[in-house]
């Protein structure tokens, strides 16, 4: 139905003529002129204004470009698999046997064993032609799109509209972050030699499959962070209890269980909750779809049933969510309990959820997530401060049978541990997103896109490339994060100046929380992202503030600010 109606000539020189008629347009509300901008350039991407042929053109790389991502997306699971005795006899174990050959489905980055992690990242990351051949194939095909509906790079088609506007921008931002890390970034790797050397003194090289064991090792070693000592605190009902709190103190919002109709829910274990405001009543639905089931896609998302709007005859359509997670079921001695990172997963979502609750566009179009990309992800994100600070998490976090807080040590702790070799993890970001920026920039690709991973590699991530690799081919964001992956950053630094200017002070302040809620829930994506940004900050953002978010970040000491505040 959408591609019809973004393919229907009429309706496209009908949007056309009212914005070329600037009375007309004066006589829009910004929202309505908005959405009529966002219609257009939807209508122009498909390549409606252009002549048949051209068109047509379009359309068959449109569909060439769908059927690429699909076949890309099945390679990057695809096992490899290796003759057995080209394997150290010790470490076959530690893999999938299949008559004389061993299959290997991943890169095995928790293996304590050096050697297993190395044959998984070799054979694992051996180039596949047929998968070199799809990914060149989809960039070529991206391109020669963007080019054919008027664009110089895919890049530049995709980030219209966004907060970063153009690849010019996202490569400036990329650059001084790469820059203002690699100092800390260097000594997070320093460590991971020092406590490689400690473990393994005969190869004390850092390599690509090292830093996530080593780092996992350092943080046990420094803080002892045991998720089953933090579980008995944050029981289901705790962490709900948690929101409910926050949400009511932050905005007046209470969440309510309701019993749903038969047959309105798709497993007996979804639970319905209102989302009511204290003056405004009733704002939405969101179903809680939390459970681990045999059917269920194993990731923690939040979708749209039905989308916020004003109707025409003035009411306004309430909207309807999902949150889904995948946690471990209650057993008979204990509820359902959650790691901190499964808790601060519970926030991220519900950051989304809030988001489309709040959201009150005229249009479904525009309403709660329904934003740019590296502005979605703002509001989950600023959850996740929330869920890292003991002034909020001691509201609700108590052992499910003595009634005990959560020690506040054992908080501090869980926030510095979460900075163990943090740099050197941001960095690896900021190689994939400048991997992914210059993918969809100017084409044809001078070299093959291993030579580029190799070069960016080098530039961006300072660990060595390893020969007859191809990590690439294993990028699935590169299918629907297409020139869009530095969004998680650019979010994140958005994230930590909203939670710097208007609740690290004070993480249950109303006037902020109204704040926030007027200046950013509210609009989704029908406001352009950068004044809504402006609006909460009530300053214009620099590239240079941005980085220096994200980089404060690696340093800000919560303990230190929680004594003072005392």
């Amino acid at each position: 139905m959408v591609t019809l109606l973004n393919t229907n000539v009429d309706l496209y020189q009908s949007l056309q003529k009212l914005l070329a008629d600037k009375n007309l347009v004066d006589s829009l509300d910004p929202e309505t002129r908005r959405v009529a901008e966002l219609f257009l350039f939807d209508f122009e991407i498909s390549g409606i204004h252009l002549d048949q042929e051209k068109r047509k053109r379009a359309v068959d790389l449109n569909v060439k470009i769908l059927d690429l991502s699909s076949t890309f997306l099945m390679g990057t699971n695809f096992p490899n698999k290796i003759e057995k005795h080209l394997l150290p006899e010790h470490i076959r174990h530690n893999f999938t046997s299949a008559g004389d050959h061993i299959i290997i489905d991943g890169l095995h980055a928790e293996a304590p064993d050096d050697l297993v992690r190395e044959a998984a990242y070799k054979i694992f990351l051996y180039p596949n032609a047929a998968q070199l051949k799809c990914l060149e194939e989809l960039l070529s095909s991206r391109d020669l799109l963007a080019k054919l509906v008027g664009y110089s790079t895919f890049s530049h088609r995709a980030l219209q509209g966004t907060i970063a506007k153009n690849p010019e921008t996202v490569m400036q931002f990329l650059e001084k972050l790469s820059d203002k890390l690699s100092e800390r970034t260097l000594k997070d790797f320093e460590m991971i030699r020092e406590m490689k050397m400690k473990l393994n003194p005969q190869n004390s090289e850092v390599m690509p499959w090292d830093p996530p064991y080593y780092s996992g090792v350092i943080r046990a070693e420094r803080y002892n962070i045991e998720p089953s000592l933090y579980c008995p605190f944050f029981s289901l009902g705790a962490c709900m209890e948690g929101l409910n709190i926050l949400l009511n103190r932050l905005l007046g919002i209470s969440l309510y269980a309701e019993q749903p109709a038969k047959g309105e829910v798709w497993s007996e274990d979804v639970r319905k909750l209102a989302v009511v405001h204290e003056s405004e009543g009733l704002l939405g639905y969101i179903y809680c779809d939390f459970f681990q089931r045999a059917d269920k896609p194993h990731q923690d998302c939040h979708f749209t049933i039905r989308g916020g709007r004003l109707k025409e005859d003035g009411d306004y359509q309430l909207p309807v969510v999902v949150l889904m997670l995948n946690l471990p079921r209650s057993s008979r001695s204990s509820p359902t309990l959650l790691t901190p990172g499964m808790m601060e997963n519970l926030f991220h979502e519900m950051g989304h959820a809030m988001h489309s609750m709040l959201g009150r566009t005229r249009y479904q179009h525009v309403t709660g997530t329904r934003c740019p990309t590296d502005f979605a992800e703002v509001p989950s994100i600023l959850m996740e401060y929330f869920a890292n600070d003991y002034r909020v998490v001691n509201q609700f976090a108590r052992h499910y049978q003595t009634g005990q807080p959560l020690p506040k040590n054992m908080v501090s702790r869980l926030c510095e541990s979460k900075k163990v070799c943090a740099a050197a993890d941001m960095q690896l970001q900021v190689f994939y997103a400048a991997l992914d920026q210059i993918y969809h920039g100017k084409h044809p690709l001078r070299n093959s896109t291993t030579d580029i991973l190799k070069e960016t590699q080098e530039k961006f991530y300072g660990l060595p490339y390893v020969p007859n690799t191809a990590w690439q081919l294993r990028f699935s964001h590169l299918v629907g994060y297409g020139a869009k992956y530095y969004s998680y950053l650019m979010s994140r630094a958005v994230a930590s100046m909203v939670w710097k200017e208007c609740f690290l002070q004070d993480p249950f302040n109303r006037a902020a929380g109204e704040r926030y809620r007027k200046e950013m829930l509210a609009h989704g994506g029908g406001r352009e992202p950068m004044l809504m940004v402006e609006g909460v900050l009530q300053k214009c953002p620099s590239v240079d503030d941005f980085v220096s978010a994200l980089v404060s970040d690696l340093d800000l000491d919560f303990e230190t600010f929680l004594m003072d505040s005392e």
